[in-house]
């Protein structure tokens, strides 16, 4: 099964707020050791950082919010449609679900979401130097 098999509209449904309640708690204990896994797998990890800032900033729009934290919540989950476990192609579908996300929701992710991202990647070193830059 590919990520093609499945409906990417469907991954990235905000849910209602108990949905986005449940998806924050994970992505807020998960992000930080799946990034360190994937960081040099995804081409735009400095844009995934500043994604997960907007996705816990309660100023942003519920439903992006929504979005961000389907998209983040599927990133970290141990089983999706291609393990990430295995080398290069693993994150792949993450990857597009994550590339999906991030055009649905463009403008939304602003210069304070990057600082905070700079700032992340600053403290988390190992990440850093394991990034594709973005842009």
């Amino acid at each position: 099964m590919s990520v093609d098999d499945v409906k990417i509209g469907e991954i990235l449904l905000p849910g209602d707020e108990k949905t986005q309640d449940r998806r924050e708690k994970q992505v807020r204990a998960r992000f930080w050791p799946t990034m360190r896994r994937a960081a040099r797998q995804i081409p735009f990890s400095r844009d995934l950082v500043a994604a997960y800032y907007c996705a816990v900033d309660r100023k942003t729009p519920l439903r992006v919010r929504g979005t961000l934290l389907a998209a983040l919540a599927y990133f970290i989950l141990p089983i999706d449609i291609v393990p990430d476990f295995f080398a290069v192609v693993g994150f792949s579908d993450d990857i597009a679900v994550l590339a999906a996300a991030l055009r649905m929701i463009q403008g939304h992710i602003n210069d304070g979401h990057y600082d905070a991202a700079d700032s992340a990647l600053a403290d988390h070193p190992d990440i850093a130097a394991g990034m594709k830059t973005s842009g």
